[in-house]
Parts: C-alpha cells; structure tokens; sequence
C-alpha cells in the first residue's frame, strides 16, 4: 500500500485544490503503481500536512503571511 505524504503551508491550498490533489495522485498511482486496475485505489492513502508559514523557510528566510498570499495568486 502507498502512503503518499505531502507537506504544504497552511492556507495555500482550498478544499477543491486539496480534493483535486488526492484524485490526481491517486489516478497516478493507480496507473503506475496498480497497472491501471481501479481496484487499486483502495490502497492508496495520502496525507496531507499543513505547516504554519512562520514554519518553513526558503533561501534562508521564514515565509509571512504575505508571500503565501502572493505564492497562492500564483497559483492556477
């Protein structure tokens, strides 16, 4: 059974963003894992984590409020 663990920062993705995520994943684990058999979704759990911003860093620097509104204009 995969357990696929995603890590993000709270409040860049919505409810429809995250459902999206799960089914997509899933999709694909069913196609490369489970050699497309449907059936194989039953054993594909994910977990999704959400970190405050004041949690992560890039490049050094601690992520504000502000560039996680910015990251997620970005976001198609």
């Amino acid at each position: 059974m995969p357990l696929i663990n995603i890590r993000t920062v709270k409040g860049l993705l919505d409810e429809d963003k995250k459902q999206e995520l799960y089914q997509r994943i899933t999709e694909l684990m069913v196609e490369i894992e489970g050699g497309g058999d449907p059936d194989f979704k039953k054993y594909v759990w994910i977990l999704l984590e959400e970190h405050d911003a004041s949690d992560w860093s890039i490049s050094g620097v601690t992520l504000t409020e502000q560039t996680v509104r910015e990251i997620k204009g970005k976001l198609v």
